[in-house]
């Protein structure tokens, strides 16, 4: 990997950080939120999902424009846009401000993973694809390890608008890096057919290509196996397992901090040995954590480190392969419309997981959280079926 690609990579993982960290950030600031708007948990929650739903509308919206224009200009812009949408976060002065505020961070947020991925595909062939996600991937393990407890400490010796302000401060220098270090990403517009096609072309190529459909299926099945536990993993902690929320952090920061060491290897791995057989590794060994997160019951506090730093280890490692297994269905000129597509669903299939999630599951006497153990197998179910869906996707730009 030469110095260039490297550069490459460590400001896009750098613009992934703070994405995700503004998302991240607000869960953990509900109760601050609460109290100073005087608003319900509802209400809270829809400011959480404003940016998701949101980020998924605009992906959607994008893939029929993106692949018009240098894909350098689009994240510049859609970057630019998020970093006003954070900073207008920190400024908000109302429960109504704030949540126009995550509205517009998302709708320029939908349009940042979906650029990220595919400046990634269109810089590495299918054959260090996988590499160069592993260190992209490091990124949200660094803001489980760095961003979060950073900005909890911030917001508890500051105040709640620290983070955000931290975050558009990052953001400022990150857009900066790009406009001076990231080169003009266009060889798609080499090809007239990208300059020429109609709008609504990227629907009727992806209805029209079995492979992108499994694809994009192979995406929705993996989200919704996945986020439908995520959201359920700190209350059950709380209620089933006894410990107190001020130790909660320390899965996510124990999770982050093994993902870090081990995203890049996975990714290195994934392109000697193949993507599917790498994928299909992690999936099946994903399922022995998954039982064991949503079977908690009181046990040491190491216990439940290593089952989470399995859990993190294991999901972390079947998605590197599974980004550079989707990122291949499609050649370098409709890849961003595709990709924007696939960002999309996954957002909006991660919504939709959360609400299955939160319709199986039951408050019980003392906050147990009953029947987590069936969204378990439930995901398990998921995770299983996605070994079959990949198998079917096949690289065309491999």
């Amino acid at each position: 990997m030469s110095s260039k690609e490297k550069v490459l990579l460590l400001i896009l993982a750098a613009v992934n950080f703070t994405h995700i960290m503004d998302f991240m950030i607000m869960m953990p600031l509900g109760p601050q939120l609460m109290k100073l708007f005087d608003i319900n948990p509802q209400q809270f929650g829809f400011a959480v999902s404003a940016y998701s739903i949101m980020a998924g509308i605009t992906g959607f919206i994008s893939a029929f424009f993106v692949d018009k224009y240098d894909r350098k200009k689009v994240l510049l812009f859609a970057y630019i846009g998020f970093v006003i949408g954070t900073f207008s976060c920190a400024f908000a002065p109302s429960y109504e401000f704030l949540l126009a505020a995550r509205t517009l961070a998302g709708f320029f947020g939908g349009m940042i993973a979906a650029q990220v991925l595919s400046i990634v595909a269109d810089t590495f062939e299918y054959q260090r694809r996988a590499s160069a996600m592993g260190i992209l991937m490091t990124s949200f393990s660094l803001a489980s390890v760095i961003g979060v407890p950073t900005g909890l400490w911030l917001a508890a010796h500051y105040s709640w608008h620290a983070p955000f302000l931290v975050i558009g401060g990052l953001g400022v220098a990150i857009i900066i890096l790009i406009g001076a270090l990231i080169p003009p990403i266009n060889k798609h517009l080499e090809n007239q057919e990208a300059k020429s096609a109609k709008p609504l072309r990227v629907l009727n190529d992806i209805f029209n290509s079995p492979n992108q459909m499994k694809a994009l299926t192979l995406t929705i099945v993996l989200m919704l196996g996945h986020f439908s536990i995520i959201p359920f993993i700190a209350p059950s902690l709380v209620g089933n397992v006894g410990y107190s929320e001020d130790k909660i952090f320390l899965i996510y920061l124990v999770g982050g901090i093994l993902t870090i060491f081990t995203a890049p290897q996975v990714g290195k791995i994934a392109d000697r040995r193949g993507k599917y057989p790498v994928f299909v590794f992690f999936a099946l060994f994903s399922i022995l954590p998954i039982w064991l997160i949503t079977n908690l019951w009181p046990m040491p506090m190491w216990v439940v480190l290593v089952i989470a730093g399995l859990f993190f280890i294991t999901v972390n490692g079947r998605m590197i392969p599974m980004q550079a297994i989707v990122s291949s269905v499609t050649m370098p000129n409709k890849r961003g419309g595709f990709m924007s597509i696939n960002s999309s669903v996954q957002q909006l299939a991660s919504g939709i997981a959360a609400t299955i999630g939160g319709a199986i599951v039951a408050e019980g006497p003392g906050g147990r959280i009953e029947h987590y153990s069936w969204v378990g197998y439930f995901s398990i179910v998921l995770i299983l079926s996605c070994i079959l869906l990949a198998g079917r996707v096949k690289a065309v730009d491999a």
